[in-house]
């Protein structure tokens, strides 16, 4: 078990104004599980994902990583989780608008002050097919070929976790099927840990475990017994043109 979320409770506003944003959830999380979190818009699915990813605090409950309740942590301590722990991947990608490519992917090891595993980052970029961007600025690269940066950079620092949050959602049909198979590909290939919120129910069905969120609380749990296809390295990551 590498992630355990344990009778979670989020509340907004008080009296009567009272929003209950996560109701009592609890579940468990294996190292190297991809998981989808589905849900309707205000469900709670994203509110589950900042708090895994220590951005917010609940009202109560835990969330336990790798054996450490992260609340638990002072700020320094929870500051470095979030650094180094989680890779986080946005539907907007979050890139630094002045950094190139090869720099995007490099910056939160260099934030944490870490030293930059080049082998993994020559393999990163080789496998998400960005050799010949990595001297791009964001603003030169598609939509999808930024996506890929996020990726990197969400897996350099060796990550616990990723937490992607609706990570095809800004994308065309095309560059969603790119980015999910990538996805798929990686947790196989790093056996790489991946909890991801969409509200796609094609997309979530690409993984091997669909939890689904409706005000606040867990309707529904599947583990698949039939693993999902592997996609192979390849053809399917075609070279846009970048501009």
């Amino acid at each position: 078990m590498i992630l355990k979320v344990e009778s979670l409770v989020k509340e907004y506003g008080k009296g009567m104004a009272l929003t209950k944003a996560l109701d009592n959830i609890s579940f468990e999380v294996d190292e190297g599980e991809f998981v989808a979190i589905v849900g309707a818009s205000g469900s709670g699915k994203s509110t589950l994902l900042h708090l895994i990813g220590g951005v917010d605090k609940p009202t109560s409950g835990n969330i336990i990583v790798r054996n450490k309740n992260i609340y638990n942590m002072n700020d320094s301590e929870l500051s470095k989780y979030r650094r180094k722990d989680v890779g986080l991947i946005y539907q907007f990608y979050n890139l630094i608008p002045i950094l190139n490519v090869e720099e995007n992917i490099e910056l939160p090891v260099l934030l944490d002050r870490g030293k930059v595993d080049e082998n993994l980052k020559k393999e990163l970029i080789s496998l998400l097919k960005l050799d010949e961007y990595v001297n791009y600025l964001p603003n030169q690269l598609s939509g999808g070929t930024q996506q890929r940066v996020a990726i990197a950079r969400a897996l350099l620092n060796h990550p616990a976790i990723v937490l992607a949050d609706e990570p095809t959602g800004n994308l065309d049909s095309n560059n969603s099927e790119e980015i999910i198979n990538l996805l798929k590909l990686l947790n196989y290939k790093y056996r790489q840990t991946i909890i991801m919120v969409t509200h796609d129910l094609v997309i979530a069905e690409r993984a091997k475990r669909i939890i689904t969120v409706s005000d606040g609380k867990i309707i529904s749990d599947i583990k698949k017994t039939v693993m999902p296809t592997i996609p192979v390295q390849s053809s399917e990551v075609q070279n846009e043109n970048p501009q």
